[in-house]
């Protein structure tokens, strides 16, 4: 089976587990569990297809094609997380003294990354608003060397230009990076709308199911991927072959989780927008939404992702998520279950309160992974927990 040849939905089922790809064993219709950490061989100087499994892994490589079939790539490399996977680009991408611009509105783990433990390396990072493009190319300097993008970003639900700044990269010789967690690659393809590299945190949408860590990297560079392959065996970074099954499994259903995760997450979008005690709703999908034209013209849909400003602070935020029953007080997302967070106490508390507010990050800010569950029962515990402020 090609690439080419058939739709998203067949190929997040079948790439990587076609029974020949398993020639010499019994033809599995699943891809089986390869436990074992190294591979015999018959003559000294010949190891194989298999050597070593922190090098490369039946398992692993069933889903390495798989990420690369679906983000329309010619190459996917998995790793032990989101954040492994980042940590990889930026090992591979960069030396010292060379700088970086991101998006002023990333993941709590990803500005970590860049404002803290790139410090360590003399590496330059500047933060700017992405939703206009001409802030871009007036940050870049002489070294620069990437552009490191969300879209829709973490927790503001941002939408950037992706074509317009790969454009104005690729005329300084830049890299872009996108972060496609969000949307997943049924929704968004980066590559095809000219970014160089595309990273995933499988934890999420992909993985699906709130069981499994995982990290992915997709691109079609060769020459780039062979760098990051030696990195991803040098540095040790790579999956468990049972957290690779999961994930596989879990791709089996990713069209059909986005679906729903997403007709949820409009019905919850409207109906906060239209609620007393709510001051505003971040959601691509609501045409109130700054960058809703735009997410049309290069994604394929919204996502599962709603913030929203709760009417007070930092007290009836507490008291809202604390009153939810059916909504999981949890970080993380992309799981089939609703998980509710306050991002100026969980997942972005690891960046400082000023930081927070000048990405605009608010103490009433709540972000909802919006699940599966019927949506009845979402929105009568949502009504629930209003009562209780």
């Amino acid at each position: 089976m090609t690439n080419q040849n058939h739709s998203f939905d067949t190929r997040s089922i079948h790439i990587g587990e076609e029974p020949e790809y398993l020639e010499g064993s019994n033809n599995e219709v699943v891809v089986p569990i390869y436990l074992s950490s190294t591979f015999a061989r018959k003559q000294v100087n010949n190891h194989g297809r298999f050597e070593y499994s922190r090098t490369s892994n039946p398992t692993r490589l069933a889903l390495e094609k798989r990420y690369a079939s679906l983000e329309q790539t010619r190459f996917g490399l998995g790793l032990a997380s989101g954040l492994a996977a980042e940590t990889l680009l930026l090992f591979t991408l960069l030396k010292p003294g060379d700088h970086i611009i991101g998006f002023d509105d990333l993941y709590g783990g990803t500005k970590r990354l860049l404002n803290q433990w790139t410090a360590q390396y003399d590496l330059q990072v500047s933060l700017v608003d992405a939703t206009r493009p001409e802030l871009i190319e007036k940050a870049i300097q002489q070294r620069t060397k990437l552009i490191w993008l969300e879209s829709p970003t973490n927790p503001l639900l941002k939408v950037c230009d992706i074509a317009a700044i790969s454009e104005i990269a690729h005329r300084h010789n830049l890299l872009v990076i996108v972060d496609n967690t969000f949307l997943s690659p049924y929704f968004q393809n980066p590559i095809l709308l000219g970014a160089d590299i595309v990273c995933h945190s499988v934890t999420k949408y992909i993985g699906g199911h709130s069981d499994v860590i995982g990290g992915a990297v997709m691109l079609n560079d060769e020459k780039l991927y062979e760098k990051l392959k030696f990195n991803q065996n040098a540095l040790g970074m790579v999956p468990s072959p049972f957290d690779c099954y999961l994930v596989l499994r879990g791709l089996k259903t990713l069209s059909l989780r986005m679906e729903r995760h997403q007709s949820n997450a409009m019905a919850i979008a409207t109906y906060l927008e239209n609620h007393s005690k709510v001051a505003r709703v971040y959601y691509p999908g609501l045409p109130s939404h700054p960058q809703y034209t735009l997410n049309r013209t290069q994604a394929s849909g919204f996502g599962g992702m709603v913030s929203f400003e709760i009417k007070g602070g930092e007290k009836e935020a507490v008291q809202f998520l604390e009153s939810l029953e059916l909504f999981t007080l949890a970080e993380s997302l992309g799981g089939v279950e609703s998980l509710i967070e306050h991002p100026a106490l969980m997942t972005h508390a690891s960046i400082t309160k000023k930081e927070r507010e000048l990405a605009g990050i608010k103490d009433s800010l709540i972000r909802v992974s919006v699940g599966v569950e019927d949506i009845t029962d979402l929105l009568k515990d949502l009504d629930l927990a209003f009562e209780k402020i």
